[in-house]
């Protein structure tokens, strides 16, 4: 996902978003997203790697009425977010980048692995089979996938989630609530 969340100090929750593959949009597809961690939140983003982890990055948000924006100036790349449930401990993310010369919303997949931390991943098209890509990606888009509908976002997010291993980035809310 040439996304914003896999960059995210390279990418973390956020991240993993700007990854080859990923999946993008032109247009928020995620509306109607709920402050699900409250009125603020801190994030902590570690780029993981074969044996270590790097970080913590940090980012600040702040719910405006429709999505978490920075209040500082996040390392990771993430300017916005919003998050809607998926299944189980899954969340999907949608996220717009710090970068101005990425113009399009990016996705991603927080699998919740403990309470307040979860692991995050950019939401690929590789996920999907090729049945899948054909129905939802534009053909114009090389690099990505370009999505224009919810139903796409969750087909893909879905692909992904059953993945039998996610690797990503940790991601870790300080001093805030449960979603």
């Amino acid at each position: 996902m040439a996304m914003t969340l896999a960059k995210m100090t390279a990418g973390a929750v956020l991240a993993g978003l700007l990854l080859g593959g990923c999946v993008e949009s032109t247009t928020p597809l995620l509306t109607g997203a709920q402050p699900m961690f409250g009125p603020d939140v801190k994030v902590h983003i570690y780029e993981l790697g074969e044996n270590r982890a790097s970080g913590p990055d940090l980012g600040v948000y702040h719910w405006n009425g429709s999505e978490y924006r920075a209040t500082n100036n996040p390392k990771f790349e993430i300017a916005a977010f919003t998050v809607a449930p998926l299944a189980g401990n899954d969340l999907v993310i949608q996220s717009r980048s710090t970068r101005p010369e990425v113009k399009n919303l990016e996705y991603g997949l927080a699998r919740k692995i403990a309470d307040n931390t979860y692991m995050v991943i950019a939401i690929d098209r590789a996920n999907a089979d090729d049945a899948t890509r054909s129905k939802f990606c534009a053909a114009d888009v090389p690099d990505s996938c370009r999505v224009a509908t919810r139903d796409a976002v969750i087909a893909f997010a879905r692909a992904t989630a059953a993945k039998p291993e996610l690797k990503g980035s940790l991601a870790i809310l300080v001093g805030e609530r449960e979603p």
